[in-house]
């Protein structure tokens, strides 16, 4: 993909969506394309997030092996879908393993680059945490009685 591609893949990602043109340009450098084959472990759940998956083609599923040994489906993701996006902030550990279904190409953005870029413009840094606080306002509300 070229990088004008790839930036309208990231334009598409909430946590990206009021970047600058800028901004998302020098975020389309660091990205890299990976290609997962049918039945591979795209994420591993327990795992450290080292980063936000992009998805382009292909399709992939989120699952959760439970303490008695049992799996649950909890999410589908096929072209234009995204998972990780809290990693490129944190370090926890995946809460799902992501499983290709089918031959996945995705593009990903490593956390230690994110974070780098976040470093070097506060403009971007700020955007993002506005962001960030948006979407945790959202869940509260929709939590609320």
């Amino acid at each position: 993909m070229n990088e004008h591609e790839i930036t309208l893949a990231l334009i598409k990602i909430p946590l990206l969506r009021n970047l600058t043109n800028q901004q998302l340009q020098n975020l389309a450098q660091v990205v890299v394309e990976r290609e997962f084959p049918a039945g591979a472990k795209i994420v591993e759940q327990g795992a450290n997030g080292t980063g936000l998956f992009i998805v382009i083609s292909g399709h992939a599923q989120a699952v959760i092996k439970h303490s008695g040994g049992s799996q649950s489906i909890v999410n589908s993701f096929g072209p234009s879908d995204f998972f990780g996006e809290m990693a490129l902030l944190d370090e926890g550990l995946r809460t799902a393993s992501v499983i290709a279904v089918e031959p996945v190409q995705c593009l990903v953005i490593a956390s230690w680059d994110f974070l780098r870029l976040l470093k070097m413009d506060n403009e971007m840094a700020v955007t993002v945490l506005m962001e960030v606080s948006h979407r945790m306002r959202m869940l509260m509300e929709t939590k609320s009685p």
